[in-house]
């Protein structure tokens, strides 16, 4: 886990990244956050980054939970307004830690999360899956078709064509506890707790299904939720050229946020 601070803080911003990343991909975003005056506390996940042990594997999803709310009991010591967010599998992380722990946060803030994907493996190759899981759970196999372009941005893709911390395989445990935990935040979305939530979703993601965010966004029964879809914008809505846009209306909406919360506990 690493920590940024900011002279004068006035919130912190507890990060999660998504499949096969590490924070080291963050570093623009770390960087902004900062220069807006905000501490922030990120890690790599378990099985990820410079996290050696088990590289692209994990036991149960329950790993990514409880070392998100150890971040979060990181950021508690700085006495602030913590926000959290999640991209894609780290998005449903979050949800699925909101979901099962009582954390003391300000809002959580999604960008494209995992809640479906667009290229399904076949059903007889997820049958196999299903099989895999009970006797060679910690198998790891290589996507044949390669990873899709999570971004338009010519830049970002050729620094990750030379970025050996990026997990390139990963375990049938792995796929199958992802399964899973799409079918838990559905499942358990009436327990969502009524926070401040605003997700972000690219409009032409090739790698999370946005309708299937849509479709859960529109089951949260809550007090204030916002969704933003990006026209054009590929998955990753904080990578593409148009990065700069999209942490601005981020940014606005934490800093009207924090505007309310002060207001109300004056009065």
């Amino acid at each position: 886990m690493w920590i940024w601070e900011a002279p004068e803080a006035k919130a912190v911003i507890v990060m999660v990244h998504g499949a096969g990343e590490h924070h080291g991909r963050y570093e623009w975003l770390c960087s902004k956050w900062v220069s807006k005056g905000y501490h922030v506390v990120m890690g790599d996940l378990p099985g990820q980054g410079l996290t050696r042990r088990n590289r692209g594997h994990i036991h149960s999803f329950d790993e990514y939970i409880e070392t998100i709310e150890s971040w979060v009991d990181e950021a508690k010591h700085f006495d602030l307004p913590i926000y959290l967010f999640g991209h894609s599998m780290g998005g449903l992380a979050v949800i699925r830690t909101v979901t099962e722990k009582n954390l003391p946060l300000a809002a959580v803030l999604l960008s494209s999360p995992a809640l479906g994907i667009v290229e399904k493996p076949p059903k007889a190759i997820d049958a196999v899956s299903k099989v895999l899981n009970k006797v060679y759970p910690s198998l790891r196999l290589r996507s044949s078709k390669g990873r899709p372009r999570g971004t338009r941005s010519e830049e970002v893709l050729k620094r990750d064509s030379e970025d050996f911390l990026l997990v390139k395989k990963v375990s049938i445990r792995w796929y199958r506890e992802l399964m899973d935990a799409m079918k838990a935040a559905f499942a358990s979305v009436h327990r969502f707790p009524d926070l401040p939530l605003l997700v972000v979703q690219g409009g032409d993601d090739l790698i999370v299904d946005k309708e299937k965010v849509r479709e859960w966004f529109n089951q949260l029964n809550m007090a204030e939720k916002a969704y933003k879809e990006w026209p054009a914008l590929y998955h990753e809505v904080l990578n593409d050229p148009e990065r700069g846009l999209v942490f601005q209306y981020i940014h606005q909406y934490v800093e009207l946020n924090l505007i309310v919360r002060e207001k109300s506990h004056k009065e």
